[in-house]
Formats: structure tokens, C-alpha cells, sequence
């Protein structure tokens, strides 16, 4: 599936996380927007093959994420590239205070699962409290509903 694709699928599947759990919607955009040609995946110097190559990368965010501390819980909903998240999830997650919080992972993907994303980011940030993330190819507002009610138990 291609990146640009995912996206506005991932963009639906937060709209829905958001509106379920009442919270609040941050949109984890880069400083510099990506393009098309930033996006295509069969060209080893775009940017964000570039990027993904580079487990240091880490792009500068258009904002940071205002009163982190007043959740307890984070969702943090990415599409997955190259099997992972997205570097700059790594610079989301390192610009906020993330201790005592709950993280809670959910993607969108044109073919990985959650699973390595998910390890990932866990071995990466060991310190954070996290909970177990979905893969939210095609859930519906009912599904995405289930799902975080399991995770407020």
C-alpha cells in the first residue's frame, strides 16, 4: 500500500481513537511536510527511505504536543514504514515527559503487522509503561470502540 495511502488511513483510525476514548487529537507532523517524491518507498534517496535507514534520525516536529500532563493514558497511532514506526514517532516520544503515562501503539499497514513497531519502540524507551497496541487495517469505530474499552479495564 502506498505511504500516502497509510497515512490518511491512519488519519481516519486516530479521528476514531480519539473520539471513543474522549481525548484529545495531536497530529505528529514533521517541520518540513513531506511529499510525494519524499514518500516513495522504491526510491532509496527519498526522504523518508533516507530516514528509515537511519536508526539516529530523528525529524523535527512542527509543534510539540501541548499539556502532556494532563493524560494518563497516550495512544500513539503511526503507519508503519519498513516494518517499524516511522521515525518521527522516536522524536514525538522523546520531546514529552512520557513517565507514568500509559503508551498504547496502534498502526496502519500495507502489509507488517504492529508486532515489530511494537518491539521496537518498547527495547528503545524500556522505561515507559506500555500496553499492548493493534493494527487498525480496516476497524470500524465499533472495533476501535472494544478495543479501548479492553484497555481502560
Amino acid at each position: 500500500m502506498p505511504i500516502s495511502r497509510q497515512r490518511e488511513q491512519q488519519k481516519k483510525a486516530a479521528k476514531v481513537v480519539a473520539e471513543v476514548t474522549g481525548g484529545t487529537l495531536y497530529e505528529i507532523q514533521p517541520a518540513k511536510k513531506y511529499t510525494s517524491a519524499d514518500l516513495d518507498w522504491h526510491d532509496k534517496s527519498s526522504r523518508s527511505s533516507v530516514e528509515m535507514a537511519d536508526a539516529k534520525s530523528r525529524p523535527t516536529l512542527s509543534s510539540k504536543a501541548e499539556n502532556l500532563a494532563d493524560y494518563d493514558t497516550v495512544y500513539i497511532g503511526f503507519p508503519i514504514w519498513w516494518n517499524l514506526a516511522p521515525r518521527i514517532i522516536n522524536t514525538f516520544i522523546e520531546s514529552g515527559d512520557f513517565s507514568g503515562k500509559t503508551v498504547i501503539l496502534f498502526a496502519t499497514s500495507g502489509g507488517s503487522s504492529i508486532f515489530n513497531s511494537e518491539k521496537e519502540l518498547q527495547k528503545t524507551y524500556s522505561n515507559l509503561k506500555w500496553q499492548k497496541g493493534k493494527l487498525l487495517n480496516g476497524a470500524t469505530k465499533e472495533d476501535i470502540k472494544q478495543w479501548t474499552k479492553n484497555k481502560l479495564v
